[in-house]
C-alpha cells in the first residue's frame, strides 16, 4: 500500500481546523499530522513535520495566506491548497495564489452546511491526493513566462474553438491565450470554477491578454477577438442563431460531475459546428470533457490535448487521448500555434477523416 498523503492544515479558526481534520481523516489516505492556527507555527511545523500537502487559509491574522505562500513557494516549494471565502474578494485573492503556485483551492465549508459535507469531504480529499502528485520542483519549467505572439494574423473563416480545462487551468489558460495574437480564432472555454470565480478571472484574463475576455452571457454572439468563459455556476454551449454562433447557458444537473462541463461544451460543438471546430483539452483531474473530445473527433473537428510533461495533473488530457479524442498532443508553450494551424488548415485533414471514420 502506498504511504498517506500527510497534510497540515493552516487555519485560525478551530472550528474549521477541526472540521477539514475531519473530513480529511475519513479517507485512509490521508493522514493529518497537524494544524496550526498561524503562518508563524506553521512554519515551524513544516519544518519538524515535513508535510506532502499544506492546505492554507486565505485569510489569517499576523501574515496573510498570500504573504506567507510566497515565502513557501520562495524557499521550500510544496503543493498548496488554498481555501477560500465565495466572495469576490476570495475569488481575487485566490486567483492571485493559483498564479504564485498554489496547486488548487476549495470554498470554506460552513458549520451549517452540513447537508453538503458528504460531497465536500469528496472534493477535498481528490484535490489534496491530486495535490501530493503534482510536479511542484518543476512547475515553473513546465510554463515559463508566456510571451505574446503577433506575427500570425488570423483571418475569419467560420470556425470556432473550445478549450476545457480544470486543476492547472488558470496559469495554463494564460499562456495559451498571452501566446494567440488580438485577432484571434472565436473561443469559447468551459474551466472549472464557483461563482464568482469565473468573472473574476475574465476580468484578470481580459486586463492582462491581448484579445477581449469576457465571462459568457446567454445568447452572446461569439465573434473573432474575443474569448468567452463559462459561468461558474452554468453550463455552456454553442448555439446556431441563423448565421451567427452564440453562446446558451443553462443551470442543469452536473456533467461529468461538474457545472459547467467541459463535456457539456465539447458535445454541442460536435453536434452544431462539427468540422469547423477545434477542440483543446488541458490540464486537469479527472475525466471531463473525454467523451465529448471523442465526439468532436468523430465529427470531423481538429483536436488537441495537453501532454503529460506540460500538466499540472495529467488526468482529463489522458483519459481524452486514451479514449482516441485527441489527434495532436503538444506541450503547452505550443498549444496557441497547434490551435492557429488548426485553423489555418494545416492540420493532414485526410488523416483526420480516416481517423473520424475509424473511432
Amino acid at each position: 500500500m502506498r504511504k498517506p498523503v500527510r497534510v497540515l492544515i493552516v487555519d485560525d479558526s478551530a472550528l474549521i481546523r477541526q472540521l477539514l481534520t475531519t473530513l480529511l481523516s475519513a479517507d485512509p489516505e490521508i493522514e493529518v499530522v497537524g494544524t496550526a492556527d498561524d503562518p508563524f507555527v506553521a512554519r515551524e511545523r513544516i519544518k519538524a513535520l515535513n508535510p506532502d500537502v499544506i492546505t492554507l487559509d486565505v485569510e489569517m491574522p499576523h501574515m496573510d495566506g498570500i504573504t506567507f505562500l510566497r515565502k513557501i513557494m520562495t524557499l521550500r516549494p510544496m503543493p498548496v491548497i488554498m481555501i477560500s471565502t465565495l466572495t469576490q474578494a476570495g475569488a481575487d485573492i485566490t486567483l492571485e495564489a493559483l498564479e504564485i503556485g498554489a496547486v488548487d483551492f476549495i470554498a470554506k465549508p460552513s458549520a451549517d452546511a452540513a447537508h453538503a459535507l458528504a460531497a465536500l469531504a469528496r472534493e477535498l480529499q481528490a484535490k489534496v491526493k491530486a495535490a501530493a502528485r503534482t510536479k511542484i520542483a518543476t512547475r515553473a519549467a513546465m510554463a515559463p513566462a508566456p510571451i505574446r505572439k503577433s506575427s500570425r494574423s488570423v483571418r475569419p473563416n467560420g470556425k470556432i474553438v473550445a478549450i476545457g480545462a480544470s486543476t492547472g487551468g488558470v496559469e495554463a489558460l494564460k499562456v495559451v491565450l498571452m501566446n494567440l495574437p488580438a485577432d484571434c480564432p472565436p473561443i469559447v472555454i468551459t474551466q472549472h470554477m464557483p461563482p464568482r470565480f469565473t468573472a473574476a478571472f475574465a476580468q484578470r484574463l481580459n486586463r492582462e491578454c491581448p484579445m477581449t475576455v469576457t465571462e459568457a452571457a446567454d445568447r452572446d454572439v461569439i465573434e473573432p477577438g474575443h474569448v468567452y468563459i463559462a459561468p461558474g455556476s452554468h453550463h455552456l454551449q454553442v448555439v446556431r442563431a441563423g448565421t451567427e454562433y452564440r453562446c446558451a447557458l443553462d443551470d442543469g444537473a452536473p456533467v461529468s460531475g461538474h457545472r459547467p462541463s467541459v463535456d457539456v461544451l465539447f458535445r454541442s460543438m460536435a453536434r452544431v459546428v462539427g468540422r469547423n471546430a477545434i477542440g483543446v483539452i488541458l490540464t486537469g483531474m479527472g475525466k471531463d470533457g473525454a467523451d465529448g473530445m471523442l465526439d468532436m473527433r468523430k465529427a470531423g473537428a481538429a483536436t488537441i490535448g495537453q501532454d503529460e510533461a506540460s500538466s499540472l495533473i495529467y488526468g482529463m488530457p489522458h483519459v481524452a487521448f486514451e479514449r482516441g479524442g485527441v489527434m495532436r498532443q503538444c506541450s503547452l508553450n505550443q498549444v496557441a500555434d497547434a490551435i492557429l494551424d488548426a485553423y489555418e488548415g494545416k492540420f493532414d485533414s485526410q488523416a483526420a477523416h480516416r481517423v473520424a471514420q475509424a473511432v
